[in-house]
């Protein structure tokens, strides 16, 4: 697990020096793609992906239209690849009996109250929810470039104080496909945050786009009161958090960023805790570091969730809807 470089965000002489290898990256893609068979599922497969590498925010983006969904009178079921899990098999999720190094935090996070079924292979886990005969539609977290699977609605999240950083491809820049023919692979965009770097006017003209904004649950930090915090964060972008904490009102005295996904060891938690201690502050994380910590810590280390507020909602939704109904047609 690796950090998302900070020269991602400009053209700077060691991204510069990186581009030799960001030209492989691509021949790599090109080939994989030239080879890779699509098929095509029995369910709608309505992918929620980015087009970069690190955090943009489409975990609560899945959550936020599962839900949408499911108020509809839809039967959604949640696709995700699982990532830092051990499962090799299709596996439902059971926060129950199932913990993050097995399914991944992701996973573990939208499980707890939602149909999600981890699958390293999306074609054998969208195959399987299908035959489950539960369902009506898949919504797959990330995989908007996985070659193998049909979307037959593909939605971009973006994170709007990034946008795509330098523009260039991984290595050197946080591309995992080049712009342009990444935005052919969308059919809407969803731009997190204020749209800092005007990714807007670099999508298609007829795209629809829509705002989002992450919302922090207020009741944490009133209960507070005031008191020093501590945030630590293992996310794609720690840095949004930090001032999620902030303009929430916490008074955040220390901040300590971790790689994505990181799995914290006792070492780090007992530093952790010796730090906060030394400064009087209560440890606060994401949910999603949260669900990957142990039992026992849990109790000691607090959360903030946020939720997802989107802008014309509904537009999105009814389009998702139309895309279930044609399938089904």
């Amino acid at each position: 697990m690796i950090k998302t470089p900070d020269f991602w965000t400009n053209r700077g002489l060691l991204a510069v020096l990186l581009l030799p290898f960001a030209g492989l990256w691509a021949g790599a893609t090109f080939i994989r793609n030239a080879l890779a068979h699509e098929t095509k599922t029995a369910l709608p497969i309505i992918c929620i992906g980015n087009l970069s590498a690190g955090g943009t925010g489409k975990t609560p983006v899945t959550s936020f239209l599962y839900d949408q969904l499911q108020v509809r009178g839809h039967k959604p079921a949640i696709l995700i690849r699982g990532y830092g899990g051990t499962a090799k098999r299709p596996l439902w999720v059971d926060p129950s009996l199932h913990h993050a190094n097995e399914v991944g935090d992701e996973a573990l996070m939208l499980g707890e109250s939602r149909d999600v079924l981890v699958a390293r292979d999306r074609v054998a886990g969208a195959a399987m929810i299908a035959a489950n005969g539960n369902h009506d539609v898949i919504l797959m977290d990330d995989g908007l470039q996985h070659p193998y699977i049909a979307k037959d609605f593909a939605i971009g999240v973006f994170d709007g104080n990034v946008g795509i950083g330098n523009g260039w491809l991984i290595p050197a820049g946080p591309l995992r496909i080049g712009l342009q023919s990444g935005i052919k692979t969308i059919h809407a965009a969803i731009i997190n945050g204020n749209d800092e770097t005007d990714i807007t006017s670099k999508l298609q003209p007829h795209m629809p786009v829509f705002a989002g904004h992450l919302t922090a649950d207020q009741s944490i930090i009133d209960a507070l009161d005031g008191d020093p915090v501590m945030g630590f964060a293992g996310i794609g972008r720690p840095n949004r958090f930090f001032t999620s904490l902030k303009a929430a009102g916490a008074n955040l005295v220390r901040s300590l960023a971790f790689a994505d996904h990181h799995p914290y060891s006792e070492a780090d938690l007992v530093r952790l805790q010796e730090d906060a201690a030394r400064l009087g502050a209560a440890l606060v994380t994401t949910k999603k570091d949260w669900v990957r910590l142990p039992a026992e810590w849990r109790e000691r280390i607090g959360f903030l969730p946020v939720s997802l507020d989107l802008d014309a909602a509904d537009a999105l939704v009814d389009a998702i809807i139309a895309t279930i109904a044609k399938k089904g047609a």
